[in-house]
C-alpha cells in the first residue's frame, strides 16, 4: 500500500514514529494509502532545516526569489491535471473542482510574484537637518502553517508562497486526510529552484501541530481550520510568543430581497451551497428571504434546482459535487440532518442514505434543503460543513440583515437585490469580514485580502494580499545622519582614476 511521506530538507522522509492515519478512496470507502504522523523529534528536524536554509534565502535578493515563484506558478500549471487528479481522489471533489483549488493557489503565487515592490519600505528625505529616515521589510525566519482538508492546494499556496517570497523559510503541516497534494507541491517547489529546506512538510495530528506552536525557532503560524482550533492555536502561539493568524469557521448567509433576479440568485446559491459538497468556509448555507412571497418562490425554485443536480464519482464529468471527504464526516453531517429535523425545521429534501451503484460504500450525501429554519435552533448556528442548505425567512432587510451580523461566525455574506442603496447599506453596515453584492461565494482576489471576523478568524492580520505581506514582515525603521567631515581628511575625497 502506498505511504505518503515527509519531506524535510528536500527530501522524502519515511515516518519514523510507528504511528500512521489512513487516506480514504472517498468514491469507495476503501483505504488507498497510509501517512504517518510526525513526532516533536520529527517536527524539530524540518524546523533544523529551515532554519539552516534561512540566512541564505533571506539573503537572496527579493527578485530572485521571485523568479523561483514564477517558475512554480509555471510548473504547477504545467502540471494542473495529474494534481487535480491527485487531489481529486484523497478529498472527493469533482475533478473541475479539484482544478479551481489548485488554480486558486496558483492566483497567489502569482501575486507573490510580485514581491520586489510589496516589501519596499518608505523613504523620508530631510525628516530632520540633515536627516533621513527609512524602513525596510525583513522576513521573520522561519513560518509554519497548519491546514485544512477541504483545500489542500489553495490555502498551503496562501501561506508558503507570500512567506517564502519574504524571504522566510516554512513547515507545512497538512491535513493528514488528503496530504499527497501538499507534498508534491514541495517537490515542484524544489523543482523550481527553491533550495532544500526553504519548504519542509510533516505530516501529523495534534502532536505535531503542539510541537510547531511550541517551537522556539518558529516565529508566525498561519493556521486554517474550526474555531475551537482556530481559538486554541491563537492563545497556545501567542502564549509561546509567537505571531498568529488563526482563520475559522463560517455560517455565511444569503439575503434574497423581493427584487433580486431570483433566477439568478437560485443559479448561484445552489451552486454556493451544494458545490464541493458544502465543505468549503466560504460556502452558503443560510438563504434568508426576505418576505413572503419571495421565500415561497425562492424554496420552489430551489427544490427544483437542488433535485437536479448530479452526484458522482469524483471523475466524472457530469457531477456537480462527488463525496463528503470521509465516513465520519458523512456521519456528522447526517446526524445535523436529523438535529434539524427534531427542532422543528422543515426538511424538504433528505440528502441521507444517497448511495450510487457500484460504490455503495462510497461517502455520498444529497443536498438537503430545510425551510422554516429559526435563529434559536442549533443546527442554524453551528457550521454544517455539508450539502445542505437553510432557508431562513424575515420580513424586511433590517431583520435579515441582523442574522449574519447577531452571528456567532463573521466570514462571508451576499446580497442579492437591484437595489444599489439597499446594498450599499448591507455592505457598510452587516457585522461580516467579506460581503458579496449578486455574488454568492465573495472571495477575495489574490492582490486583495482574505479574513473574516468575530469566531471566524483570531488575530489582526488576515491571509494574503497585502496583509499577508505584512504579517510575513517585520518592519525595521533606520534614521540617519552623515556629519560634515575635515575637508582634509582624505576619506570624503572622490576618488579619481589618477
Amino acid at each position: 500500500m502506498r505511504e505518503v511521506r515527509h519531506f524535510i530538507g528536500g527530501e522524502a522522509v519515511a515516518g519514523t514514529s510507528g504511528n500512521s492515519g489512513e487516506i480514504f478512496n472517498p468514491n469507495t470507502g476503501e483505504v488507498q494509502a497510509t501517512v504517518p504522523l510526525a513526532t516533536a523529534e520529527e517536527v524539530n528536524a524540518a524546523v533544523a532545516a529551515a532554519k539552516e536554509a534561512l540566512p541564505d534565502w533571506a539573503s537572496t535578493n527579493p527578485q530572485r526569489r521571485a523568479r523561483v515563484l514564477f517558475n512554480f506558478k509555471g510548473l504547477l500549471e504545467q502540471n494542473m491535471a495529474q494534481l487535480a487528479e491527485l487531489l481529486s481522489s484523497e478529498h472527493g471533489k469533482v475533478i473541475a473542482d479539484a482544478a479551481g483549488d489548485i488554480q486558486r493557489g496558483i492566483d497567489v503565487v502569482e501575486f507573490a510574484c510580485g514581491i520586489p515592490h510589496l516589501q519596499k519600505g518608505e523613504y523620508t528625505e530631510g525628516a530632520g537637518p540633515g536627516i533621513d529616515v527609512y524602513s525596510m521589510r525583513q522576513p521573520l525566519g522561519v513560518g509554519a502553517g497548519i491546514t485544512p482538508f477541504n483545500f489542500p492546494a489553495m490555502i498551503p499556496m496562501w501561506m508558503f508562497a507570500v512567506a517564502t517570497a519574504c524571504g522566510n523559510t516554512f513547515v507545512l503541516k497538512p491535513s493528514e486526510k488528503d496530504p499527497s497534494v501538499p507534498q508534491r507541491l514541495a517537490e515542484l517547489f524544489m523543482e523550481a529552484g527553491a533550495p532544500a529546506g526553504v519548504l519542509n512538510v510533516v505530516n501529523g495530528d495534534k502532536t505535531a501541530v503542539d510541537a510547531i506552536l511550541d517551537h522556539p525557532d518558529i516565529k508566525a503560524v498561519s493556521f486554517v481550520g474550526s474555531s475551537d482550533i482556530a481559538q486554541y492555536v491563537y492563545s497556545r502561539g501567542t502564549a509561546n510568543g509567537k505571531r498568529i493568524q488563526a482563520m475559522g469557521g463560517a455560517k455565511n448567509h444569503g439575503i434574497i430581497m423581493p427584487d433580486a433576479n431570483m433566477e439568478q440568485a437560485v443559479q448561484d446559491i445552489v451552486g454556493a451551497a451544494y458545490g464541493s459538497a458544502g465543505e468549503r468556509c466560504m460556502a452558503l448555507p443560510v438563504a434568508v428571504t426576505v418576505g413572503k412571497a419571495t421565500g415561497d418562490e425562492f424554496t420552489e425554485r430551489m427544490v427544483e434546482a437542488a433535485r437536479a443536480l448530479k452526484v458522482g464519482i469524483t471523475t466524472d464529468p457530469d457531477a456537480h459535487y462527488g463525496p463528503v471527504v470521509s465516513a465520519a464526516h458523512k456521519e456528522r453531517v447526517e446526524n445535523y440532518i436529523q438535529m434539524g429535523v427534531d427542532e422543528g425545521a422543515d426538511l424538504i429534501l433528505d440528502g441521507r442514505g444517497h448511495t450510487l451503484q457500484g460504490y455503495e460504500n462510497g461517502f455520498f450525501i444529497g443536498p438537503s434543503l430545510f425551510d422554516n429554519v429559526t435563529p434559536d435552533m442549533r443546527s442554524y448556528n453551528d457550521e454544517i460543513f455539508g450539502p445542505v442548505l437553510q432557508v431562513v425567512r424575515a420580513e424586511s432587510l433590517e431583520e435579515a440583515a441582523a442574522l449574519p451580523s447577531q452571528h456567532q461566525y463573521g466570514n462571508g455574506t451576499a446580497i442579492f437585490t437591484s437595489n444599489g442603496r439597499a446594498a450599499r447599506e448591507f455592505a457598510a453596515r452587516v457585522n461580516v469580514g467579506m460581503v458579496g453584492v449578486n455574488v454568492p461565494i465573495p472571495v477575495p482576489m489574490s492582490y486583495h485580502t482574505f479574513g473574516g471576523w468575530k469566531r471566524s478568524a483570531f488575530g489582526d492580520t488576515n491571509q494574503h494580499g497585502p496583509e499577508g505581506v505584512r504579517f510575513w514582515t517585520k518592519v525595521k525603521t533606520i534614521t540617519q545622519r552623515w556629519p560634515k567631515g575635515n575637508v582634509g581628511d582624505q576619506a570624503f575625497i572622490i576618488p579619481t582614476m589618477q
